[in-house]
């Protein structure tokens, strides 16, 4: 049973830090790209870093500088080192493991998995 388990969120003031972890459980963690993505109140979710399998990140406009995306996988966790941070990240942050798998040529099977999410709020 696949299981991703996000944790550190909370109540932080402007200009603070936060370290969100998502554990995984249930699949071979290594091989996944893992990503954050956040869901604001009436807003649609939207990605904010990514992490591949071999460590290349990749992060939205509004992250670049601020956070880091990085990955242990011995320990099957990701996490998301938030600094400087504003109102506006104020969300629920999700993790999600992707991967695709080959079936034959031109054919892809795509598996991803997603946690319950743990909410970031940033306010004085």
């Amino acid at each position: 049973q696949v299981q991703l388990v996000e944790s550190g969120g909370g109540l932080v003031q402007p200009g603070g830090s936060l370290r969100l972890s998502c554990a995984g459980s249930g699949f071979t963690f290594r091989s996944y790209v893992m990503s954050w993505y956040r869901q604001a109140p009436g807003k649609e979710r939207e990605l904010v870093a990514t992490i591949s399998s071999t460590g290349t990140t990749n992060y939205a406009d509004s992250a670049k500088d601020r956070f880091t995306i990085s990955r242990d996988n011995a320990k099957n966790t990701v996490y998301l080192q938030m600094t400087s941070l504003k109102p506006e990240d104020t969300a629920v942050y999700y993790c999600k493991a992707a991967t695709s798998v080959f079936l034959a040529p031109g054919q892809w099977r795509t598996y991803d998995y997603w946690g319950q999410g743990t909410q970031v709020t940033v306010s004085s």
